[in-house]
């Protein structure tokens, strides 16, 4: 059975915090891919407006271009409509009956994980991987009680964490401040060539 990495988020823009992440899934639970999975309409972005998916799109495949186990998917992007994480995993599971799904969250996700759409949902078709600096016994705790309450599997993906986010990439390219080193270099000149993040409206 294949085992595959699903890491989603709106990627605006994909940065190297994200692929770190991304990495560290592949090693640590000997994965065969991880998806990054750029979102197509999320309920929770409906404040701002999101960069077009095409672009969004287009920067995540040119940053992991050179990693042949990552893998740009379009599943849903090609929906419309919000789109909720537990009709992703249910569509999924469906298409892809040799794969076992490890979903990488944050730990403020795991926090909060109550208030998404039907989570005991979410846990059916997948294993939840928490992503956190470090395995404190406060985390492991938190894990195994999620573990319990949704009878489920889940566990802790130690990595390193940058303080990067994509909220401050396009406030500084808006402020012309340098991005370098926060995400790809063949980001960065995409970012750059297509005049991304210039606009108030972000």
């Amino acid at each position: 059975m294949n085992r595959v990495g699903i890491l989603g988020g709106t990627f605006d823009p994909v940065h190297m915090g994200h692929l770190i992440i991304a990495e560290n899934a592949y090693e640590q639970y000997g994965l065969d891919e991880v998806w990054l999975m750029p979102s197509g309409m999320p309920p929770h972005k409906s404040g701002r407006n999101v960069t077009a998916s095409d672009d969004r799109m287009n920067m995540v495949s040119i940053a992991i271009a050179e990693n042949p186990h990552f893998k740009l998917s379009d599943f849903e992007l090609k929906r419309t409509g919000y789109i909720y994480t537990a009709d992703t995993l249910r569509l999924l599971s469906n298409e892809y009956k040799d794969t076992k799904f490890f979903f990488i969250i944050g730990e403020d996700s795991l926090d909060n994980f109550d208030t998404w759409k039907t989570p005991e949902e979410i846990v059916k078709f997948c294993t939840i991987l928490v992503a956190s600096r470090s395995e404190s016994h406060e985390l492991k705790d938190k894990v195994a009680d999620f573990q319990k309450k949704y009878k489920c599997e889940a566990g802790i993906l130690v990595t390193p964490f940058l303080d990067i986010s994509s909220s401050d990439i396009r406030d500084r390219v808006s402020a012309d401040k340098t991005i370098r080193y926060m995400v790809m270099p063949e980001v960065e000149k995409y970012i750059y060539d297509n005049h991304l993040y210039k606009s108030n409206e972000m």
